[in-house]
């Protein structure tokens, strides 16, 4: 018993240091593509983890480095903040932040900072905690909130959950707090919960869940009557949305929209082509930018491009397998990816760019051609770690990092 025991508590620190930074060593009409493609080395950034790795084709990883020219200046709108998670931008130009450790706030323009009330109870422990917040299309008329958390379930279980709710007029509580979705099964671990949440045109919403790490719920990635290591498109109440690929299947879920994910805690919706891009954590190497896709498997664990924490292949240690799907992109050292949004103003020349938060201690840039990622350059290094990057109307850029005295932060150009 002592044996299974340390090795879960090394498991879990392996995979807290994931989060914490201590494992990071170093159908639809596509985009307009830039005039040049960037040629060089790539971002300095070490040797791989995974060195017997071959790319399934030119590009998937370590992509030229570019250089935009720009130079920031970070105005730092609140700190001390308790290992904040997500951002969520209010149309009167204030902010919601939600902090792992169980709390939400409200942050006004001037920086004033205030808690808001009446959020079921969260398991706090590991990664788990109030993680994802994203407002609901009609906001202004419904004052509707939507935010992801991990659900004590009984014993020592939990699960990521989904709720609704409405936030109070004056922005101090929480109203009519609704779980509409769980993730089943429930399990005994502090890890991997995902998550994010993204609206769809139509009025759906996906939700990003994590496989919770462990060697035995990590197999479940593949299972389709569960939802470990899931992409769900759901109804605004939390029931399966129509047009999903597993609906009328006997023997899977009909909330599923893709799997054989690791732990995706960022996606955004491409806004030109309305596809659905994920980005997850791999385990040491293998961090992975992927379009999820009805129906189709992302692999995990069967293949990747990373080694166990510990050393050693996952798995069979291959990269690749007939009817698994390969990731757009792939790093190896990892970036720890948080969140990651489609650059659409004119603040920065950035337009049509993928920018992505990394725990390693950086904004990555990403220029794309379509679906390839022909260029990488990594930006507002001196920050911390950064969990959250949302785009405000304005352009400007609002960032969270995830310490125990993280901070709120308004990036826009020097001069």
């Amino acid at each position: 018993m002592r044996a299974v025991l340390v090795g879960i508590l090394a498991l879990a620190a392996a995979c807290q240091a994931e989060e914490r930074g201590a494992i990071v060593e170093t159908a639809s009409a596509e985009p307009q593509a830039p005039q040049t493609r960037p040629d060089g080395p790539p971002v300095e950034q070490g040797e791989p983890n995974k060195r017997d790795a071959v790319p399934a084709f030119e590009g998937q990883t370590r992509a030229p480095a570019v250089d935009s020219g720009v130079s920031f200046n970070v105005e730092i709108v609140a700190e001390d903040l308790d290992e904040p998670w997500a951002i969520a931008l209010l149309p009167d130009e204030s902010v919601l932040v939600s902090e792992r450790t169980g709390g939400l706030l409200h942050i006004g323009q001037d920086g004033a900072v205030t808690s808001i009330s009446g959020l079921p109870e969260i398991y706090t422990r590991g990664q788990g905690g109030l993680l994802d917040l994203s407002l609901a299309p009609d906001f202004a008329d419904t004052r509707e909130l939507y935010f992801t958390f991990s659900e004590p379930r009984g014993g020592e279980t939990n699960g990521t959950s989904l709720a609704r709710a409405k936030l109070a007029a004056d922005n101090s509580s929480l109203e009519d707090v609704e779980v509409v979705f769980q993730q089943v099964p429930a399990w005994e671990s502090p890890l991997h919960f995902g998550s994010n949440i993204e609206w769809n045109s139509d009025g759906t919403l996906f939700v990003t869940l994590g496989e919770r790490s462990m060697p035995e719920p990590r197999e479940l990635s593949q299972d389709l009557d569960g939802l470990l290591g899931k992409v769900v498109r759901l109804n605004r109440d939390g029931s399966p949305a129509e047009g999903n690929p597993f609906l009328n299947q006997a023997d899977a879920r009909p909330e599923i929209w893709s799997y054989g994910h690791r732990n995706v805690q960022g996606a955004a919706i491409h806004p030109q082509t309305g596809d659905l891009w994920t980005i997850e954590h791999g385990p040491r190497g293998g961090d992975e930018l992927n379009v999820a896709e009805a129906g189709k498997n992302y692999g995990w664990p069967v293949v990747s491009y990373g080694i166990e924490y510990r050393g050693g292949p996952i798995g069979e240690g291959i990269t690749a397998q007939e009817g698994m799907e390969q990731p757009l992109y792939y790093w190896d050292p990892v970036i720890a990816p948080g969140d990651m949004t489609f650059y659409q103003g004119d603040l920065f020349p950035w337009a049509g760019d993928l920018l992505v938060s990394g725990l390693a201690g950086y904004l990555v840039r990403l220029e794309l051609d379509g679906r390839r990622v022909i260029g990488e350059e990594r930006v507002v290094t001196d920050l911390g770690r950064i969990r959250d990057v949302q785009e405000a109307g304005d352009g400007s850029l609002w960032l969270i990092t995830d310490q125990g005295d993280g901070v709120l932060a308004k990036v826009t150009p020097a001069g």
